[in-house]
């Protein structure tokens, strides 16, 4: 008998819902929130209220997308955590008059563990090239950054993460220091590629033997153009592109250099990458010459997966819906949540 499981995911600013029937992959609707633009970053209260409007009308278009009937569905997965609480407070609350009225078994999902599973996600046309376990992954986004040994699909032990700002964070506040609008990460990216990666130096702050920090990183860029403007005026105009791509090679260079000690330490060559960041073309581009380099089997995700997405949501669903992981109807969702 089919599993099909409706994924639903509203930890931030994008209310999106898939469904997923034994592991394929029939629909993924997302619907965003341009509104925080403005702001610079999400703004928690307006979040809450653009799910409210978002989640009946995405979940309706994903269950017709999918041409899957209410009746029809396994179970209903939903984002426990982390994320900001009063977007995960629409979810849930969906998820569980969801399930209360279809009468099915509710499922809860760490975000931070659905980002990992994209790479198990099956598409019904084309090739599926999915990881073998044990595979070690850099789930790298704007709030979290870590390094995780996946032995199964439910199975994970965090290697090392960062202590402060996540690598994501950093892209984001850097760019906003040089006057680019929020998310800054992708205009970034955009820039370095017309820019020298080695005309600028900038430190990379000491951590743990596989954790990262990218505060200090941050605080001597802001510093270093103060200090270059106060010298010459315009300076930061006038080296935008190769300050771009030397910001963007020391966060790359960071990342790599702890996934290659976490690969030698654990004898894993299987490595994948996740999370919004996993769609910045130069760290995808340094991977990939790293994994020629040293025989890795690099995994990188399709980029409407790097993104919050209910698609990473329903396919975790469906693994603890196989092992009949299920939630009470009064689980609460956890701003931070571990695993």
């Amino acid at each position: 008998m089919s599993i099909t499981i409706l994924g639903i995911e509203s930890s931030c600013d994008d209310t999106s819902a898939a469904v997923i029937r034994d592991g394929y992959i029939l629909s993924n609707i997302t619907a965003g929130q341009e509104v925080h633009r403005e702001y610079g970053g999400v703004v928690p209260e307006l979040a809450s209220r653009a799910h409210q409007q978002n989640i009946i009308p995405v979940v309706d278009r994903a269950l017709h997308k999918a041409g899957v009937e209410c009746s029809e569905l396994s179970s209903v997965a939903f984002t426990r955590g982390p994320g900001l609480m009063g977007a995960l407070l629409v979810g849930a609350s969906f998820a569980k008059g969801f399930a209360m009225a279809s009468g099915i078994p509710l499922v809860e999902v760490n975000h931070l563990q659905a980002h990992i599973l994209v790479h198990l996600i099956r598409e019904r046309e084309g090739i599926n090239r999915l990881p073998s376990f044990p595979f070690l992954s850099l789930l790298v986004s704007g709030g979290h950054t870590q390094i995780v040994n996946v032995k199964a699909p439910l199975k994970m032990e965090i290697l090392g993460q960062t202590i402060d700002d996540a690598a994501g964070e950093a892209f984001d506040k850097c760019a906003k220091i040089m006057g680019l609008p929020y998310p800054g990460g992708p205009w970034i990216d955009k820039y370095a590629k017309e820019g020298d990666p080695e005309a600028f130096k900038f430190p990379k702050p000491g951590a743990g033997r596989f954790d990262f920090s990218f505060s200090g990183l941050k605080t001597s860029f802001m510093y270093f153009l103060r200090d270059r403007e106060k010298e010459s005026p315009g300076f930061t105009k006038e080296h935008f592109n190769d300050l771009c791509a030397s910001l963007q090679f020391t966060i790359i260079q960071m990342l790599l250099g702890k996934v290659i000690e976490a690969a030698e330490s654990t004898g894993v060559k299987n490595i994948t990458l996740s999370g919004g960041v996993a769609a910045n073309s130069g760290l995808r581009q340094a991977f990939s010459a790293e994994s020629k380099k040293r025989g890795w089997d690099l995994y990188l995700p399709q980029l409407r997966y790097t993104t919050d997405n209910a698609a990473m949501i329903a396919i975790t669903g469906y693994y603890k819906y196989l092992e009949k992981d299920f939630a009470p109807l009064s689980v609460a969702p956890l701003a931070k949540y571990n695993y």
